[in-house]
């Protein structure tokens, strides 16, 4: 395969993939199949959090009172 990139982006992509040791094709291999994991790592931590119990009703209410019990502390100390 091949791409067209500015010559500053391929210059940084040869010294890194230098600096590892690495040719820039297993250096850019290496950086999509990173991609790839966190992406899963991503997808399954959305997939727990909307698993991991019930739903809030969340409205202008809800908004409120989590703003007014989060600058309540602040009060105190002049801060806002």
């Amino acid at each position: 395969m091949s791409i067209m990139i500015s010559p500053d982006l391929e210059a940084r992509l040869r010294a890194q993939a230098q600096a590892e040791g690495l040719s820039v094709e297993a250096y850019l291999e290496r950086l999509v199949r990173v991609d790839e994991r966190l992406d899963e790592e991503l997808t399954g931590a959305a997939l727990e959090a909307l698993n991991s119990g019930e739903p809030l009703d969340v409205g202008a209410g809800y908004w409120e009172e989590k703003h007014r019990r989060l600058d309540e502390p602040l009060k105190d100390t002049g801060s806002r």
